[in-house]
């Protein structure tokens, strides 16, 4: 299983945590928050080959950061995955809206010339602006829309679209996550955990934490255990193969 969101350089343990990804033999992809971050994370994946980096510009940070995006160029080379990219439309985020805009269309942009991309995409309270940007930018195949909270009807049009959704046990924890993802097309779907940020009986989920979804999709969908999980596994290669 491959854990498509997940903050490694920001746990308390991030070293040990990286260890242990490599001894249970979880998938991380590792987003970053801001380009700066970069570097510091990319040495965690190194002589780990179950981790891989993706380059990211938070849009929490983009108001006080938005200098960063010549550092964000230089690194867009060195890797395939860009994350955590996107729009906060949350009230104490909306005096940075002009710089999220901002830097969100300069990564869109950069992504969908340098070719063969894989975007993981932040949208809280801002799916169809985010969506409205995605469209711009139609080379752009390859988006997974992280813990996506819109309505039905942005869900409707982000499949449309041809997006994927990244799905972690905090995101099925309450009725709305439940339904939202039970609208999903089981054939776009893969796993995340967003930790340490999310959690999960008061504790932080860890890339290992992913496996628990497995039975709330088996739920979901009327199958077993081993079907839910084959179908992941079927999706996490036709992601990475596209």
């Amino acid at each position: 299983m491959i854990d498509f969101h997940c903050h490694l350089d920001l746990y308390p343990d991030p070293v040990a945590v990286a260890d242990e990804i490599e001894r249970r033999r979880v998938g991380v992809l590792s987003v970053t928050t801001t380009p700066a971050a970069w570097a510091g994370t990319v040495r965690l994946a190194q002589g780990r080959p179950s981790i891989r980096t993706a380059l990211g510009f938070h849009p929490e940070l983009a108001g006080s950061r938005h200098r960063e995006l010549d550092l964000f160029d230089r690194h867009l080379p060195e890797t395939r995955f860009v994350g955590e990219v996107g729009l906060d439309g949350s009230p104490q985020y909306l005096s940075s809206w002009e710089s999220q805009v901002l830097v969100f269309d300069h990564v869109l942009k950069a992504c969908e010339q340098a070719g063969d991309k894989v975007l993981s995409v932040h949208s809280r309270r801002a799916a169809s602006q985010v969506l409205d940007r995605l469209d711009r930018h139609p080379a752009l195949n390859k988006v997974a829309m992280h813990w996506f909270t819109g309505t039905k009807a942005e869900l409707r049009r982000a499949v449309e679209r041809g997006c994927w959704f990244s799905v972690g046990p905090a995101m099925l924890l309450g009725a709305r996550g439940r339904s939202l993802v039970s609208e999903i097309p089981s054939d776009r779907l893969v796993l995340e955990t967003d930790g340490p940020f999310a959690q999960k009986d008061r504790r932080s989920l860890r890339p290992w934490d992913v496996t628990a979804v497995v039975d709330d999709l088996a739920d979901l969908w009327g199958t077993t255990r081993q079907g839910a999980a084959q179908v992941v596994r079927a999706n996490e290669v036709a992601l990475l193969a596209l």
